[in-house]
């Protein structure tokens, strides 16, 4: 038996390769046996992972990466019973700390090795799975601006920068929403369906949020003028969001998401779409905690 780490070699502006080596030469001093895959495109994480999967000899598929790995090696083996464990090596990493998984990557490796495998709920988004949480909205317009500024910063302070960028430039969506059956239509801030708790580098977007409970959190907040937005960002960032009088919350099971020139941060990378279609997928993935 052996576990098989794949790692995205961009993530992190290069941290995850600093980050496998440094697990490597970890895995090696314990003599533990293990197998490194690199990534060299988009959605090959999770190519690897479902291949994994089928292999008996794998006793664990651990992500080193950010967000976007951690979810794409989720999206292989989610369904197959084969455990996964999560090293943050990105920019956000904001899917461990709703599950408690350790920032520094070698505690996050002792996690992996000696953790217990459970049942973990994914989302479905049209055709494909979703780990953390997406939405659209101010967050989308925050992580356009914080794009560039990862290249340079890891953290939350990308995304608090481009969190005030946002802030001068936002524009509200318009949504049609159908939320387990009923229909309501509006003009938001915020519109999130969230498995996990935070976004942007430790944004706690939906603090109630708990991917074990079977069922995903729709996060609602209606718009307000521009230049009242500044008076809510220390409460969103104290993790009150649920407590303002213009967020609405409440956990489902499916919510259905029309707009026109609609974009959607899909943990943590945005999709152009016609239409969005959320599901939740219940304990689909067995994760080391």
């Amino acid at each position: 038996m052996f576990d098989a780490f794949i790692v995205n070699p961009i993530a992190g502006t290069g941290f995850a390769l600093e980050t496998m080596e440094k697990i490597e030469s970890r895995m090696t001093e314990k003599g533990l046996p293990f197998r490194t895959f690199r990534t060299e495109q988009p959605l090959q994480a999770a190519e690897i992972a479902r291949e994994l999967s089928r292999n008996p000899e794998v006793r664990a598929v651990i992500s080193v990466g950010g967000d976007g790995t951690a979810s794409e090696v989720a999206i292989g083996l989610a369904g197959t019973g084969k455990p996964m464990a999560v090293i943050p090596a990105g920019t956000g990493n904001d899917f461990i700390k709703t599950i408690g998984i350790p920032k520094d990557p070698l505690a996050a490796l002792e996690t992996a090795l000696n953790g217990e495998a459970k049942p973990t709920d994914m989302g479905w988004l049209n055709d494909s799975s979703f780990l953390n949480v997406c939405g659209t909205g101010f967050d989308v317009t925050v992580l356009d601006y914080a794009e560039s500024l990862k290249k340079r910063y890891r953290g939350l302070l990308p995304y608090f920068l481009g969190l005030l960028k946002a802030i001068f430039h936002y524009k509200p969506v318009h949504l049609k929403l159908t939320v387990d059956g009923e229909t309501e239509e509006g003009d938001y801030l915020i519109c999130s369906i969230a498995n996990g708790r935070f976004i942007g580098g430790g944004i706690p977007i939906c603090p109630a949020a708990d991917p074990q409970d079977g069922l995903l959190d729709l996060v609602l907040v209606r718009n307000v003028p521009r230049r009242k937005i500044p008076l809510y960002l220390p409460g969103l960032m104290m993790g009150k969001i649920l407590n303002f009088k213009i967020t609405r919350h409440r956990r489902v099971k499916e919510v259905t998401m029309e707009g026109k020139n609609l974009r959607v941060n899909t943990d943590g990378e945005i999709f152009s779409m016609s239409g969005a279609c959320f599901a939740v997928r219940p304990g689909v993935l067995q994760l080391i905690r």
